[in-house]
């Protein structure tokens, strides 16, 4: 059971920032737009200059290289990126996809046919959600996952991404905008204020 562990960490004059997130926990991220929410899931991706600790089990991000650490702490970003023409060549092995994977989110294999230009942005975050978790990572960093999509879609996507969860036990953070949403993901919160501070929300509902 990995659990994330966050210490000192400091990045584009904000911070130090620390907690921790045990293995198979879910835990809600609120805060105004341009708060920092998103800037803070890329520095615990390792995408953006850092400093500090981060440590996802006995893995500590300053002994892999940044690709390394992406395998094990999966960030969905608020939009995904599409460069090829197909779904199917956005994978390392489209075939190696559970179907019931695909069947969660309202696709079957033979969407790794469809032309990416086509996909309506509901589509594409689906899409790169099955993309983000065909890759097995033992942590996951959520931005807005359900952001662009219809209540059924969400509650999909959100019964998906749990059970993933709680099989993987992987630590999650999981930015929303919605507090009713958060209550139901999570049992407790962390809020990021205006300022660039990061507190304890308490349970979930209070992340408002």
């Amino acid at each position: 059971m990995p659990n994330l562990e966050i210490s000192n960490l400091c990045f584009q004059h904000r911070g130090p920032y620390a907690f921790r997130i045990a293995g198979g926990e879910c835990v809600g991220l609120a805060g105004a737009s341009g708060a920092g929410k998103s800037l803070l899931l890329r520095a615990l991706a390792d995408l953006d200059p850092r400093t500090g600790v981060m440590q996802l089990g006995d893995v500590n991000a300053d002994t892999v290289t940044g690709p390394q650490w992406r395998r094990l702490v999966g960030l969905l970003p608020a939009e995904s990126g599409w460069w090829l023409d197909r779904v199917g060549e956005h994978f390392a092995d489209f075939a190696a996809i559970d179907e019931q994977t695909l069947a969660a989110v309202g696709f079957d294999r033979s969407v790794q046919d469809w032309q990416v230009s086509r996909l309506s942005t509901g589509e594409r975050q689906r899409l790169a959600i099955v993309r983000l978790l065909a890759n097995g990572p033992q942590c996951l960093l959520l931005d807005e996952p359900t952001a662009s999509l219809d209540h059924d879609a969400a509650a999909r996507v959100e019964n998906l991404l749990l059970r993933y969860g709680a099989d993987r036990q992987a630590p999650m953070l999981w930015v929303s905008h919605d507090p009713a949403q958060l209550e139901r993901v999570s049992r407790r919160g962390l809020r990021m204020e205006s300022a660039g501070l990061l507190v304890d929300a308490g349970g979930a509902g209070d992340a408002r």
